[in-house]
């Protein structure tokens, strides 16, 4: 076993980030990745280091041949079993996500779409030489918008039941094995052009999506030119939406498997934590709703409750977040 391997092997044991041992040793998080990657070797004052820091003789680390030594007395601070994952499960998921994204844009931007023949039919009935009926144009509208919506449901159950096999990479802490890390971040930073290009160019569409109905509201121009720049706004948001779950789902997949980001292993255990009072918090806010309102008979008014109890509950979100970042 190379110096890379028993690096890496040790702080695993130790229940250790990179980013972990990376502050015990007042060096970067990619120096640890470099020296886990055999892509660069520590200095001899860090090796020194790593043999205290672990417990274990230099000659250990520093010779291949040297005999194993026990490591049984390498203690996890985390008590908790931490998942591992493979190279071919990486592989698998990163496929997965890359397939599955091609289904969901598409059927995400069908969903956006729906209404488009049934405002198209509205305002064709609204025209003074039109012989089709508003009765017609509802009927036939909403036939079409119901299809369109049931297709796509139907399209998200059949796609998204293989993706529940991986849904623990965004609630549970786990470790990569031996070099995934490093071939994850290259795909990363590879994909991380096209990841820009999508989202800037769906922004700019949903911008430029409001254009017609802006010109034409302001002109005053009939009903049917409303409806028809309503139309053309659905079909340019769907095709914005369809970059951002295209490029977001392969790029989310990479902040995943990294645990950077939203995914990062702070905020995974806040949210853990975050899950234990949310189900306690609503059922008092529920309690509370019903009381007032029942007490005052004022339900017009304490409505008010929910918004107020959503910001309050994003404040304690943030708590949680904060605390367990500084821990």
């Amino acid at each position: 076993m190379i110096l890379a391997d028993k690096i890496s092997l040790l702080r695993k044991k130790c229940g250790w980030s990179q980013e972990d041992l990376a502050e015990k040793l007042n060096v970067s998080r990619q120096s640890i990745s470099k020296w886990e990657s055999a892509v660069s070797v520590p200095d001899l004052d860090k090796i020194i280091k790593l043999s205290q820091i672990f417990g274990v003789s230099t000659d250990y680390l520093l010779k291949d041949d040297q005999g194993e030594e026990d490591l049984s007395f390498i203690k996890s601070e985390d008590d908790s079993t931490v998942r591992r994952i493979s190279m071919e499960e990486a592989s698998s998921y990163l496929d997965l996500m890359e397939k599955t994204s091609r289904k969901f844009a598409p059927t995400v931007s069908l969903c956006i779409l729906s209404p488009v023949v049934l405002l198209f039919l509205l305002g064709l009935s609204q025209r003074p030489d039109s012989t089709f009926s508003q009765k017609a144009a509802l009927s036939v509208g909403l036939a079409f918008l119901l299809v369109m919506v049931t297709g796509a449901v139907a399209s998200f159950i059949i796609h998204g039941i293989p993706m529940t096999k991986y849904e623990y990479l965004e609630k549970e802490v786990f470790e990569l094995e031996y070099g995934i890390s490093g071939l994850v971040q290259g795909k990363k930073e590879k994909y991380e052009p096209t990841f820009i290009k999508g989202i800037t160019s769906g922004v700019m569409l949903c911008i430029l999506s409001a254009v017609p109905l802006v010109v034409v509201s302001i002109l005053g121009i009939s009903q049917f030119a409303v409806l028809l720049s309503l139309d053309f706004l659905l079909l340019v948001v769907s095709a914005a939406v369809y970059l951002f779950v295209r490029v977001g789902m392969i790029h989310g997949s990479y902040e995943k498997l990294l645990q950077t980001g939203d995914y990062a292993k702070e905020i995974k255990i806040a949210n853990k934590k975050i899950a234990g009072v949310a189900g306690v918090y609503w059922c008092v806010v529920v309690s509370l709703y019903l009381l007032v309102s029942f007490i005052t008979m004022n339900w017009a008014r304490t409505w008010i409750i929910w918004p107020v109890a959503g910001v309050l509950f994003g404040a304690i979100a943030v708590f949680f977040n904060q605390k367990e970042q500084n821990s």
